[in-house]
């Protein structure tokens, strides 16, 4: 019995074979989307752990609006001025979002840059927790997802200014951490420390965090949410060269992480005689800001390096903050993010490998580009916070902040 073979034509099984790597492709970025929102609970968890209980329900309600409200706004004007056709400092077409010339959907797009709006967002949070009015900082967490976070975004990611400089931040450390650093170091330095934290001789006390077992597992939860952080901005999955990206990504992303901890571990070790838990903690975290500028472009040895040095001048950074510049930041959120995400990008400029994903990027520019959007967040959250103080008060009652936000701001508390 003769077999009648049909062969496609040429055209259509190129067809096929492009919508098929367009849907793998759709299907990594929508994978990392979920993996960073992941990373809401994680920043939860951590910040929640390392504050005190009578606070816990405000710290778990400002990470609901943070995503909430940055979803609404990032779609309705935010990711429009970041990804919008311009000039060099922002755009402005379209909005409810557009469509972007991409390998997978719009939508696509969208709902993985719009976790990362909300991952900047988050990190405010910490350094200004524990006596801050819930309503205004739903006032300055809308501000951040809708104008702050994509104007300096358009300038690396949007094709700003930096961008055309060469400038190189592959998943953030700039655009997402740094920025929420110093705008967390805005809010910090406005507010002023929580009552107690510094006695008449001018000494830090410490104000323990109710429940490590809490910023343990949320540091877990974010290292896991970073494997969508970093691996999945390639945006694309198929294809050898994709794939080897990737991987190589998910490695320097890994061992960052791992150097970050130990970094932390034998510096608390060694000066302060006992291996600190909550100082691991943010030697992880510190680690995994630190390379995700450049987890594409530097070797393994240099992740290694990255994730020991960002972590040891975190340590020393929150010591100074705290007992030289008086700045109370509960969680270190400032160090860890903002000074881990500024030396990352630095660093990046110093270790990049061409060879690696033929990517170059120059140390002045690298130092150019964080300088400037650490300065921008700054100065931003400055006149931000001083107009909210000024105008309807940004900071809770001595009452309120002695007795706890759960039960005055929100009527309920965690622990009954």
């Amino acid at each position: 019995m003769d077999t009648i073979m049909t062969i496609m034509p040429l055209a259509a099984v190129m067809e096929e074979a492009k919508d098929y790597v367009n849907g793998l492709d759709t299907l990594w970025v929508c994978l990392g989307a979920m993996l960073v929102f992941w990373m809401q609970p994680g920043f939860a968890l951590v910040e929640a752990g390392l504050t005190q209980s009578k606070n816990a329900a405000n710290i778990l309600m400002k990470n609901f609006v943070d995503f909430m409200c940055g979803t609404v706004l990032f779609w309705i004007i935010g990711f429009s001025i970041m990804y919008g056709a311009g000039n060099a400092f922002f755009g402005w077409e379209g909005f409810t979002f557009i469509g972007t010339d991409s390998n997978v959907p719009a939508e696509c797009t969208f709902i993985f840059q719009t976790v990362f709006c909300a991952t900047s967002a988050t990190i405010v949070s910490g350094a200004m927790a524990e006596r801050t009015k819930f309503s205004m900082y739903v006032v300055f967490s809308i501000l951040i997802s809708a104008l702050i976070y994509p104007l300096e975004g358009h300038w690396s990611w949007g094709g700003g200014w930096l961008s055309e400089m060469g400038f190189h931040d592959f998943a953030g450390s700039t655009v997402v951490h740094l920025c929420g650093g110093a705008l967390a170091l805005a809010g910090a330095i406005v507010l002023g420390p929580r009552v107690g934290k510094y006695g008449k001789d001018g000494k830090s006390r410490a104000i323990p965090g109710h429940n490590l077992v809490l910023c343990a597992l949320g540091v877990f939860c974010l290292w896991v949410g970073w494997f969508g952080f970093n691996p999945c901005s390639t945006v694309a999955a198929t294809g050898y060269a994709n794939a080897v990206s990737m991987s190589h990504v998910f490695v320097t992303t890994n061992m960052a992480a791992a150097t970050g901890g130990i970094a932390a571990m034998t510096y608390t070790w060694l000066f302060d005689k006992k291996p600190s838990l909550s100082m691991v903690c943010n030697g992880v975290l510190a680690g995994l800001v630190g390379i995700t500028a450049g987890c594409d472009c530097v070797s393994i040895a240099s992740a290694a390096l990255i994730g020991a040095v960002v972590s040891i001048v975190m340590c020393f950074s929150v010591s100074f903050i705290d007992k030289v510049c008086k700045i109370d930041d509960p969680v270190g959120a400032v160090s860890v993010h903002g000074v881990g995400g500024f030396l990352g990008t630095v660093l990046t400029g110093v270790l990049c490998d061409s060879a690696i994903d033929g990517v170059e990027a120059n140390f002045g520019v690298q130092l150019l580009g964080a300088s400037a959007v650490a300065v921008f967040a700054f100065c931003i959250g400055m006149i931000l916070f001083t107009i909210i103080k000024k105008t309807h008060g940004l900071r809770c009652d001595r009452i309120i902040e002695e007795e706890g936000l759960d039960v005055y701001e929100h009527g309920e508390a965690c622990y009954n």
